[in-house]
């Protein structure tokens, strides 16, 4: 389930049509007055904080699709919010998507790869096949595309087993406290970029990946309540295990989804200190969590990082 919540924001890029249509929210909670915060709570998705003389960063932890109506924000959170000047995101929705979805067609289409079922093992044909008839994609349509880009396509399924918006998940939610405040939203990555990562990727990985993707309706839901429950708890060993747990059978998936892009955005964060001001940085809660995080490249470059909720 991993290697699904993280692609998921990339899903909601581009497979939003594939999801079931949720209302949309249209205004913003109160904000917070104030920006005191609280001692580590245990019980709410975990916040940490790095700051300097002159510059505070917020690093929240998001998961990238919620159940519709799924409260999560608290004083603290609200708090830090109000207190800053712009958010920075994974990416953004206003970041391409249209030239995205191009993208990934002139990427992802080959026309030299086995069918979709010769690249899983045998024991999942099952599972793929069922997969395929609940999507909106025949399987012709999937065996002319590379193994990453039918693995992404799958995801969509995923998130109509689960009954999710792909547009419902605490970025989205984040972006629209912004925009009603007229507050900068950026992102760490373009859409372009993250198609690249899964396009960069060797085909044993990427068979990984879409072996990964496949699954029953029972262990999607399973998998993702636990996963649910580790963010909303803010639990640190919880959240590595249900969103790490199967990047460390595949290194080069790891590698390249993981450790070198928490690498990049501590880079980043350590880079930014020299600007005054405060900034939310939001990113998949996976990244924030277990080893090599994000956390671990900026401790290892010797700023400390707090985590206050």
């Amino acid at each position: 389930m991993t290697v699904k919540m993280i692609t998921a924001a990339l899903s909601a890029l581009l497979l939003s049509a594939c999801a079931p249509a949720q209302t949309a929210q249209t205004t913003a909670p109160p904000p917070v007055a104030t920006a005191s915060v609280s001692t580590p709570q245990g019980d709410a998705p975990a916040l940490w904080r790095v700051c300097d003389e002159d510059t505070t960063i917020w690093l929240f932890g998001t998961i990238h699709v919620l159940p519709d109506g799924f409260a999560w924000r608290n004083a603290t959170i609200d708090a830090a919010i109000e207190a800053s000047d712009a958010l920075i995101l994974e990416t953004t929705s206003g970041d391409g998507e249209s030239d995205a979805a191009l993208l990934l067609m002139r990427l992802g289409v080959s026309s030299d790869l086995p069918p979709i079922g010769e690249r899983v093992d045998p024991e999942l044909l099952p599972q793929l096949a069922s997969m395929i008839a609940r999507g909106p994609f025949p399987e012709s349509f999937l065996n002319g595309l590379e193994t990453w880009a039918a693995s992404l396509m799958l995801v969509g399924v995923t998130l109509n087993d689960l009954g999710l918006d792909s547009n419902n998940g605490v970025e989205d939610q984040l972006e629209l406290v912004f925009q009603l405040a007229n507050k900068p939203i950026s992102g760490l990555e373009t859409p372009a970029q993250q198609l690249g990562f899964f396009d960069s990727l060797p085909e044993e990985a990427q068979r990984y990946f879409l072996s990964s993707v496949i699954d029953t309706p029972e262990d999607i839901r399973a998998e993702f309540d636990a996963m649910l429950e580790a963010w909303r708890s803010g639990d640190e060993a919880e959240i590595a295990r249900t969103f790490d747990d199967e990047l460390v059978l595949s290194e080069p998936l790891r590698q390249t989804l993981l450790t070198r892009r928490n690498a990049n955005w501590a880079t980043w964060i350590r880079e930014r200190l020299d600007e005054p001001g405060t900034i939310f940085m939001a990113v998949g809660a996976g990244h924030l969590a277990g080893d090599d995080s994000v956390q671990d490249f900026l401790q290892v470059a010797g700023i400390e990082v707090v985590r206050v909720q």
